[in-house]
């Protein structure tokens, strides 16, 4: 919304500069972008709120300004001069068949009009607001819509089939040309104006007129046209017609039900100074659904409560007052004045709908009064805080991740359906929205990989070649009629696994790295155990799926380079996914069967074993070979090194593993290390067909 700073002293006499003035009404909750300065003076350029269409308008803001700095705000009384020979009810008619989409229409008819251009300080002042000028009818409505913030629309009369408005719902596959010289198809929900027996279409209601019926200069006689329509119609309408006007903004945020006679009277008395002729008297007025003003009570206790500091009784009553809520000491205490039991009872304006509860109005006061007079604080909380019982498992993850040297993200769960389709599970039902923001974000994401290689490619596209994501968030998923949102941790890395160093080369990451990253995580919760396979998105590989306590909890691998090339990702991407609830509970139950021992008092032992494998053997097979023998003093078993090439046979590699050995009892001897490693030699010889490496 454009405010022209002399317009807006029509109504208020404020005397700040427009730099000062603009920061006063950013200090009450109206947003400014900015000022320009040019030839029709200074422009303030106010970021409106959808909640506040009564500022679409300068008379509007003209109240904020009189609320603000305590100043009268002029009141907007038109009088046209109106025949005594006509009236408007015997020249017009107006029938509404659609009360829920057109809830009040007005009718004013001027004969005898001279459609002309507009003088210099018309088209001056729409200019400065961004609306082009085209002649003096046009040029009053959109003048009047600038002014109060309610739209107009005004028809060529004679161009009105019997004279006669009608306010229908659009039939199926209706067409109509509309101002802007567009043909377009209306679907049913649309409110339509039509004239005649209401077979014709001559605008569509709130939004735009037809082309049928618009103001040129060959017209004589003029129907001014000035309701109210439903904002959710509008809104939905818009949508379907990608079609935004000024119009349409004002009445979809929700017009003043009461502001259409006043505007129409408006209107009439400027058109009449501008183009003359005569004004037919009264005023076709159809209004079905007549709204009371409701009544909301305010108190000093609550304000007190929600604010943490008082505001004087004149300060409340004033601010309360300039905004029209007509505020009226109400308790019984009246002549007390700060006293704790102080009530207000307030009248809803008709320009401030969506003021419905005492929080709003408090809301009203604090904004005028000035929230930088109310002192910081904390609000009382009214039940003990706790935290969530996953908590303490949650940061130990995400301490664990950081410390491995990953950057967590938050991403929106909206994606795009045919994204979705590369990673869902066959088997999958996408969760498509009802309402969504856009065709590029039209499902829930039934997999946190979805939105992974997006933020990879992102920061690949801009230079970051080395990259270590995670997310902790949730997947959505659809089993049968009941949807699923189920927490999961999602990981994405690429690039170097060790970047080049004084005595070190660079080592591209790989699977083995994300393998022992999330091996790392497995740590808190006793360990994972990993199984082949794993889901089409997945190199064949490089890809396994991980358990824990038997139960498969998650998938991980380098992104097949089919997809890779699909998503323009030009590096080895790997990926991961773990759902956390079984997790989280694993980690919490290890903290709470973990149990402390004193530190051994006998020194440790390490023995290194260099095994000849044929290839498809794990380390988890080795291991578990160890494992089973169960020597009580094997503390750990590690794999240190995995080598291929010379002097390894073919189909076998080379992996070295290191043993540790301690007693708790006392320091074992050289003996007993040589039987512990003869057994361990044998078992695996006999159980995998392992055998020493010689060289």
């Amino acid at each position: 919304m454009k405010i022209v700073y002399n317009w807006l002293r029509d109504f208020v006499g404020v005397t700040a500069p427009p730099d000062e003035l603009a920061s006063r009404l950013a200090l009450s909750g109206t947003n400014i972008s900015g000022i320009e300065n040019g030839a029709h003076g200074a422009v303030i350029d106010a970021e409106v709120s959808s909640n506040r269409p009564d500022c679409l308008g300068h008379y509007g803001i003209a109240r904020e300004v009189s609320a603000v700095y305590k100043l009268p705000l002029k009141p907007i009384s038109p009088k046209p001069q109106e025949s005594v020979a006509a009236k408007a009810g015997d020249a017009a008619r107006v029938e509404i068949q659609s009360p829920e989409l057109c809830g009040r229409f007005t009718a004013r008819v001027i004969r005898g009009a001279k459609i002309q251009p507009s003088p210099q300080w018309l088209k001056d002042r729409l200019e400065a607001s961004g609306v082009a000028s085209i002649n003096n009818v046009v040029d009053a409505s959109n003048y009047v819509m600038l002014e109060l913030g309610h739209a107009l629309h005004a028809f060529d009369y004679d161009k009105v089939r019997d004279h006669r408005i009608v306010v229908r719902r659009a039939k199926p596959s209706e067409k109509l040309r509309t101002l802007d010289g567009i043909e377009r198809t209306l679907d049913p929900g649309i409110c339509m104006i039509c004239d005649g027996d209401g077979s014709r279409a001559v605008g569509i209601g709130g939004i735009m007129g037809g082309a049928e019926t618009e103001i040129s200069f060959s017209t004589k006689n003029v129907l001014i046209e000035c309701a109210w329509f439903d904002p959710i119609a509008i809104r939905r309408a818009t949508r379907i017609l990608k079609l935004h006007t000024e119009a349409s903004t004002r009445f979809g945020r929700g017009a003043d039900f009461e502001m259409a006679e006043l505007a129409s009277r408006r209107c009439a008395e400027l058109i009449l100074q501008l183009a003359g002729g005569e004004l037919l008297a009264g005023v076709v007025d159809v209004y079905p659904g007549k709204r009371q003003p409701k009544k909301i009570l305010l108190t000093r206790a609550e304000l007190l409560r929600v604010m943490g500091a008082d505001v004087p009784d004149k300060q409340i009553e004033s601010s309360l007052s300039a905004l029209g809520f007509a505020a009226v000491r109400v308790d019984q205490n009246r002549g007390a004045e700060g006293s704790l039991l102080a009530a207000w009872e307030c009248t809803q304006p008709s320009w401030r709908a969506e003021v419905e509860r005492e929080i709003d109005l408090i809301e009203e006061v604090a904004r005028i009064y000035g929230l930088d007079k109310f002192p910081p604080r904390l609000p009382a909380a009214r039940q003990g805080a706790a935290r969530l019982p996953h908590y303490e498992a949650e940061t130990r993850l995400r301490e664990r991740l950081i410390g491995l040297g990953y950057c967590e993200i938050l991403t929106i769960p909206h994606v795009a359906e045919d994204r979705d389709a590369l990673f869902r599970p066959p088997d999958l039902q996408p969760a498509r929205l009802a309402n969504p923001l856009s065709e590029k974000a039209n499902v829930l994401k039934s997999t946190g990989i979805v939105t992974m290689p997006a933020a990879l490619e992102w920061n690949l596209n801009r230079g970051q070649r080395n990259v270590r994501l995670f997310e902790i968030g949730r997947h959505y998923r659809l089993h049968g009629s009941e949807s699923v949102e189920t927490p999961i941790l999602t990981i994405g890395t690429t690039g170097e696994a060790r970047a080049k160093g004084l005595y070190d080369t660079p080592r591209d990451y790989s699977f083995a790295d994300l393998k022992g990253d999330l091996d790392a995580l497995g740590a808190l919760a006793g360990g994972f155990t990993w199984n082949e396979g794993g889901p089409a998105w997945l190199h064949p590989a490089r890809r396994g799926r991980v358990a824990l306590h038997n139960e498969a909890i998650g998938e991980a691998g380098e992104l097949t380079l089919r997809i890779a090339d699909q998503l323009k990702l030009r590096q080895e991407i790997f990926l991961a996914e773990l759902q956390l609830p079984s997790l989280y509970a694993v980690i919490r139950a290890a903290k709470e069967s973990r149990k402390y021992e004193p530190v051994p008092r006998f020194p440790a032992v390490e023995r290194d074993f260099s095994l000849l494998l044929a290839d498809g053997t794990h380390f988890s097979d080795v291991a578990a070979t160890v494992r089973s023998l169960n020597i009580r003093e094997i503390v750990f078993i590690e794999a240190i090194d995995l080598y291929r090439g010379k002097n390894v046979p073919a189909g076998q590699y080379s992996l070295l593993i290191r043993v540790t050995f301690q007693s708790r009892e006392t320091t074992l001897t050289e003996a007993q290390l040589t039987d512990f490693s003869a057994r361990i030699v044998a078992a695996l010889e006999k159980q995998l067909g392992a055998r020493l490496r010689a060289s």
